[in-house]
This record gives C-alpha cells, sequence and structure tokens, in this order.
C-alpha cells in the first residue's frame, strides 16, 4: 500500500543511523514493528498484580499427570 506521510528528515535520519538500515522504508517498517512489541509488552505489564493464583498449586504435578 502506497501512503506519503510527511516525517520528520532529522528524526528519520537519525533512525535511519541508528537502526544500521539502508532504506527509509526499511527504517519506518523497523520502527512500526518495534513500536507495536512495546505496546504490546506494556499491556503485559499492566497485567501484573491482577492475576490471581493459588499459593499451594503444584504444577508439577500436573506435569506428572501427562
Amino acid at each position: 500500500m502506497a501512503t506519503n506521510l510527511a516525517i520528520d528528515d532529522n528524526l528519520l535520519n537519525e533512525a535511519l543511523k541508528v537502526g544500521n538500515h539502508k532504506t527509509k522504508k526499511a527504517t519506518v517498517n523497523d520502527a512500526l514493528a518495534e513500536y507495536i512489541n512495546r505496546r504490546k509488552q506494556k499491556g503485559i505489564l499492566e497485567m501484573f498484580g491482577k492475576v490471581e493464583y493459588f499459593k499451594d498449586y503444584d504444577y508439577k504435578t500436573s506435569r506428572r499427570k501427562r
């Protein structure tokens, strides 16, 4: 999908150097993938402390039954 975006040239050039990419397209694609992964990780971290568990649960017993 072709898209025209007004991207800050300074940011794009710095990202090219830091990411060691050869093209602007590769830089933007890598940046988007990293952005998505970080947002997903943030969602997982927000669950920290909210998941209930049983302190006496013995996972080793469950594994033996298989």
